[in-house]
Order: structure tokens, then C-alpha cells, then sequence
């Protein structure tokens, strides 16, 4: 008799680890749909060509504007809702328009080259894309012109 209530105890035991091991599966699977549901979701991708432009040495008063070029490899369209720079010496200029899928844009950075020395500045481009809060980063260092080094 002992023997025979051992045994139910042992099935009992098995089959409430495999209905366990039936309900892990189940939301290991669950979960992975989810994820590549999540993977089709429509979302722009901002791709840079790069992130920190390096003025390297330039003259003072010197032509202080350049250029962030990128390409929206995502599969909705970009809108920019806001650039922000880290102090009124970095001017952007972005498009106000949506960057669709596969197409380029630019966004300039004007920096203003009266101040002598170096110099470093963050950029955050605020967008709907899947990095909604883009760093960016210019940086370099001003040197004093051929003219003002004669006085």
C-alpha cells in the first residue's frame, strides 16, 4: 500500500513539473513573437556619417559652418522636432520637413570662430526616430588670423 501511494505521489510530482515546463515554454515562445512583432514595428533610423565633426585648427572670424550628413535607414519617415545646442556660439540649421525612408538630409552646424582657443559643443537633434535624442559633437580650436597676430 505504501508502495502504491510513493508511486501517485511520484506521477502527481511529474505532472505538475511538466504542465511548469509546458507554462515556460509557452512564454519563452510568447515572448519571442513579441520581440520580432516589435522588430516589424515602423520607425525611422537616423544613420550619420559621423558624429563629432573636428574643426582641427581655424582661424579666427574664419567660416565656421558645417555639415551633419545622414540617411534614414528606418522604415517610417524622420520628423526633427528640435535641434539644441549647448550655448548661443553653435547656430543649427535642420529640416523642417519628413526625411522618408532611404532618403538623405543634412543638418548644419554654424559655429561662431570670433573667440580664440579650443573649443568643444554638444549638439542633441530631438526627433520621432528610434534614437529620439541624437548626440552630436563639434569640436576644434580657434587660432588667432594672420591679421591679428600683426598688431
Amino acid at each position: 500500500m505504501k508502495h502504491q501511494v510513493v508511486i501517485k505521489k511520484r506521477n502527481k510530482t511529474n505532472q505538475i513539473i511538466s504542465v511548469l515546463s509546458l507554462l515556460v515554454v509557452m512564454l519563452f515562445s510568447c515572448a519571442n513573437f513579441a520581440q520580432e512583432l516589435d522588430s516589424t514595428e515602423a520607425i525611422g533610423i537616423f544613420d550619420f556619417e559621423e558624429d563629432v565633426i573636428d574643426y582641427g585648427n581655424i582661424a579666427q572670424n574664419s567660416n565656421g559652418v558645417r555639415t551633419f550628413k545622414f540617411t534614414n535607414k528606418g522604415n517610417a519617415p524622420i520628423v526633427i522636432s528640435h535641434v539644441k545646442t549647448t550655448c548661443g556660439c553653435t547656430v543649427p540649421t535642420y529640416p523642417k520637413q519628413a526625411i522618408l525612408p532611404g532618403e538623405s538630409a543634412t543638418i548644419d552646424i554654424k559655429y561662431a570662430t570670433s573667440r580664440i582657443g579650443s573649443f568643444s559643443k554638444s549638439i542633441t537633434v530631438i526627433s520621432n526616430a528610434d534614437d529620439s535624442q541624437k548626440k552630436l559633437r563639434i569640436k576644434g580650436n580657434v587660432i588667432a588670423s594672420a591679421k591679428a597676430s600683426v598688431n
